[in-house]
């Protein structure tokens, strides 16, 4: 390591210390909008995400499914371990959470859910939760830039797995109270539980969501173990064997603590519009406001092409003859040409546009939808997630470049456009009236004194 830096111990002290009262207050502030994102989209995947039954009919098989542990909009009790795995993993099903375009991570899948788990289980107040949930954010997102992101996506990893199991020991321990040495015991024993694969886009595999889920299960074993003297690996983050240096050809340990505790990599932290891979979010932002502009009817479009990054080709263009016939949702969130396809025929990307999976208008345009890597787009990676979108129609070319998506850090969402996604998630499993009572409880996090209200409320009444 640069200057002798003991990497490792250094965010152990950071995270292990963290209070509510360091963090800036539109940190702070940030935190609640994030918690309300992550805890809508588990809401409706516990009732909506294809996955979601044999998930839990697994847990129940391996004894996990008795317990005082809350899952979200579940009535029933879960070990503890079994409920982090499910509920991390149910932030993650919609594909509908926020990302962080320069790590390519989704942050809060593995960290919130496992740091409200872990206040549940010692009777943590909400502001520690807040400081949990910043230090989690802080050390998965830093472990990604250091990697770096990109160069790990290519070896086949999934960053939100490998680098949110760190994430979600750091939330977890902070939750507990444990002391630098044992944080740093902690990072030891998740590295040997980090794991995470890109091969779920061979077959639309349900592996993506539950890997995130398995990276919070991971987090708060480890934190565990550590909280229980249990020795952990020195060094897990810097040494030969650690995590920068097994799962990167050539990381850049500097990135890791540059600016820590001034800098909060969480602010660069986008949120999404749209459920689908974050990849195709500015071409399909071009499809809507293209469509609007020239009222272009599906039938009218001749040809389609979506410029994007290396990296986006990797999950939305290749192989073409795939993306270009997704059998499933999980094929169809990770297909240009279907969301393209999609927001150009409808004008509209959300949930209910997966029912039009085999609608043969949005096949036929789907067929003239093609993916390339733009060197202009490349240009802007890693720090956008940018998208060019090209239509022939009506004899013309039209041509609409979308450097910054929607919902990035530059174009956040206030409070209100926030409670309106939670409502379209929550509603329909809830009702308006208790949808926006778990709204507030949530926003409220940083004065309750524990968390069970927001777990309480969570769970669908009897009505």
């Amino acid at each position: 390591m640069s200057n002798g830096t003991n990497i490792t111990t250094e965010l152990a002290r950071f995270a292990s210390g963290l209070v509510m009262a360091d963090l800036p207050a539109a940190v702070s502030r940030r935190i609640g909008l994030l918690a309300l994102d992550a805890v809508g989209n588990a809401v409706r995947a516990r009732q909506a995400a294809e996955s979601t039954k044999a998930l839990i009919g697994a847990v129940r098989a391996m004894g996990m499914g008795d317990g005082g542990a809350p899952v979200f909009a579940d009535p029933a009790g879960y070990a503890a371990a079994g409920a982090t795995l499910i509920n991390c993993a149910l932030v993650h099903s919609l594909d509908f959470d926020d990302t962080h375009a320069a790590a390519i991570v989704h942050p809060g899948a593995p960290v919130i859910p496992a740091a409200l788990g872990a206040a549940a289980m010692s009777g943590a107040d909400g502001a520690t939760v807040i400081a949990a949930i910043a230090a989690g954010y802080e050390v998965a997102l830093r472990l990604a830039l250091a990697l770096p992101a990109g160069a790990h996506y290519e070896r086949g990893f999934h960053p939100s797995a490998t680098c949110g199991s760190f994430g979600a020991m750091a939330a977890v321990a902070r939750v507990f109270g444990l002391s630098p040495a044992e944080m740093a015991s902690g990072f030891g024993i998740v590295l040997s539980q980090t794991a995470g694969s890109l091969q779920f886009l061979a077959n639309g595999a349900w592996t993506k969501r539950f890997q995130v889920g398995w990276a919070g299960m991971a987090g708060m074993a480890a934190a565990c173990l550590a909280r229980e003297g249990f020795k952990g690996a020195q060094a897990p983050i810097e040494g030969r064997h650690g995590f920068l240096n097994a799962y990167s050809p050539a990381p850049e340990p500097g990135r890791v603590l540059a600016g820590l505790g001034a800098e909060w990599e969480l602010m660069r932290t986008g949120v999404k519009p749209y459920p689908s891979c974050r990849w195709g979010h500015a071409g399909i932002d071009a499809a809507i406001a293209l469509r609007a502009e020239l009222g272009l009817g599906a039938e009218e479009i001749e040809a389609v092409t979506l410029g994007i990054s290396r990296a986006g080709m990797l999950l939305i263009g290749e192989p073409a003859s795939r993306k270009a016939r997704p059998e499933n949702i999980v094929d169809a969130q990770f297909s240009g040409p279907f969301v393209i396809a999609t927001a150009l025929a409808t004008g509209r990307m959300d949930w209910a546009s997966y029912d039009r999976l085999d609608d043969p208008d949005i096949r036929a345009l789907m067929a003239r939808v093609r993916c390339e890597n733009d060197p202009d787009i490349e240009a802007e990676f890693p720090r956008n997630m940018s998208g060019k979108l090209t239509v022939r129609a009506r004899g013309q070319v039209f041509v609409r470049r979308v450097v910054v998506p929607r919902g990035e850090p530059e174009t956040f969402p206030d409070e209100a456009a926030f409670r309106a996604k939670f409502d379209g998630l929550t509603r329909q499993v809830l009702g308006a009236a208790q949808a926006e009572r778990l709204a507030d409880a949530v926003l409220g996090l940083d004065g309750m004194d524990a968390v069970t209200p927001i777990f309480a409320l969570s769970v669908p009444s009897s009505r």
